[in-house]
Formats: structure tokens, C-alpha cells, sequence
């Protein structure tokens, strides 16, 4: 059964050596991985290059036969355009950890009752941790980092929200008093991440948590969603920078 209908950007996955710590290619713990998603029924975000998308569950896995099979809806209009395309990116979420893989010889499998689609057993697995990653802190300087985007009640009304801290996993903002209040849960799509004067990147992000006010504004915490490869290298580049920077001042 679908469980997600949202049309998502093209994914694309590569292999440069900026990702190699992120790649699990061992297949017992590859297979360890597609366990955890079937027996948590863990939702599967299924997307193709030609804007196609679909949501769905792992149902079983044969690893002496090489393959993988997800639930399969024949009427939703997103399927065969993602099969036909054969080139299918999954994008899932454990508790600790973002998983993406590619999703190769796609073949709808009927039954009587059910439909499934099976691939080959994925070579590999990118994992990149969430709320345990490195988290930086970002001073204030004469151009703070900056989320651009637009209020979701409002949409006449542009923010520029403040970066307060920023990891490969997601951010905090800054929501200043004035501005129309926002509901935990919200999804911002297409945002506009001004790191610095060379690094701009876009991607989703969701609302997770909320602070309340004390007069100097709330605290937004908020996960970056359907980032794709390139974006998600540029923000690494720019943490370990600013890293680097941190702890070289530090030293002084």
C-alpha cells in the first residue's frame, strides 16, 4: 500500500570519496539494515529522475535469491512510471540514522491478492546519522547564516530566519517575536540555506520542535528532508570548515 503520495525532487546517488564514510557495502550488514526496516515497517520513500515518487514498505528480503521486494500499489500513477524508468532511489529513516540506496532491475510481481515490487539486493547503503551528529554552533557575525523561505500562512510574507546551529541532520532557527507563529510539523519546501558568500543550498526542511517565547525570540529545531547528494556534501564541507576554524580560534 502507498503510504506516501508527495512528488519528491530527483535523488541521485554517487560514490565520490567525500561520501566514502557514509557507504556500508558489507552485506551482512546490509542485510542487518533491510531487517530493521522490515520488521519496524518502516516507511519507504521511492523516487525517480523523471519526478516520479512513491511511498511504501520493505515486505521481505531473499538474500540467497539477490532480491528485495517492497509493497506495490498497481493504481497509483507513480509506479510504472518509476519501473519503466529503472532508476530508483530509496530514502528511508531509522531511529538513529538516514539510509538511501539505489534500487536496480525493478519488476512488478503479481499475485492473486497483492502486487510487489522486487529489485536486486542493494551493493550498498549510504547511512548518515542524525540528531548524533556533530552539531556546530554558528557565532554571530556581520552575515549570519540565513534560511530563506516563505511564512506557510502567509505566503506574501518572505523570512529570513537566522541560523543558530547546524548539522548534516538539520538546524535550529531563530523566529523573531514579530513574526506570525509557526506549527511544529510544518514542511517548508524548496528553502534557500545561505551558509556564507559561496555556499547556497536548497532543500526541504520539517518543523520539529518549537520553543516558547522568553522576548528574544523562539527556537525553531527543524530536519533537513529530500536533500539531495551535492547539497548534503556542500553542508558537510562547510561544517568541517567551520570545525576547523572553531578550534584553530580556540587554540589561540
Amino acid at each position: 500500500m502507498s503510504t506516501d503520495t508527495h512528488t519528491a525532487a530527483p535523488q541521485e546517488l554517487e560514490d565520490p570519496d567525500s561520501l566514502a564514510d557514509y557507504r556500508v557495502d558489507d552485506r551482512r550488514e546490509i542485510i542487518g539494515l533491510l531487517r530493521e526496516l522490515r520488521d519496524g515497517a518502516l516507511p519507504v520513500l521511492l523516487t525517480g529522475p523523471n519526478g516520479a515518487s512513491f511511498g511504501t514498505t520493505l515486505w521481505s528480503f531473499d538474500e540467497p535469491g539477490n532480491h528485495v521486494s517492497f509493497g506495490a500499489d498497481e493504481t497509483h500513477p507513480h509506479l510504472r512510471r518509476l519501473v519503466e524508468g529503472d532508476e530508483i532511489v530509496a530514502v528511508t529513516h531509522t531511529p538513529a540514522a538516514k539510509l538511501q540506496f539505489e534500487l536496480r532491475h525493478p519488476v512488478l510481481v503479481r499475485a492473486a491478492q497483492s502486487c510487489a515490487l522486487q529489485v536486486e539486493l542493494p551493493q550498498a547503503v549510504y547511512r548518515f546519522q542524525r540528531r548524533e551528529s556533530f552539531r556546530i554552533s554558528l557565532q554571530v557575525r556581520q552575515k549570519a547564516p540565513t534560511l530563506h523561505t516563505r511564512h506557510p500562512s502567509i505566503p506574501e510574507m518572505k523570512l529570513a530566519l537566522r541560523i543558530l546551529d547546524l548539522s548534516i541532520g538539520g538546524c535550529a532557527l531563530l523566529l523573531p517575536d514579530d513574526v506570525p507563529g509557526l506549527q511544529a510539523g510544518t514542511r517548508l519546501q524548496q528553502v534557500q540555506l545561505e551558509l556564507d558568500t559561496t555556499t547556497r543550498l536548497r532543500t526541504d526542511v520539517v518543523l520539529r520542535h518549537i520553543a516558547s517565547g522568553d522576548g528574544a525570540g523562539r527556537r525553531i529545531g527543524c530536519e533537513w528532508e529530500r536533500m539531495d547528494l551535492s547539497s548534503q556534501r556542500e553542508l558537510q564541507r562547510f561544517i568541517d570548515l567551520t570545525q576547523r576554524r572553531q578550534r584553530a580560534v580556540a587554540d589561540i
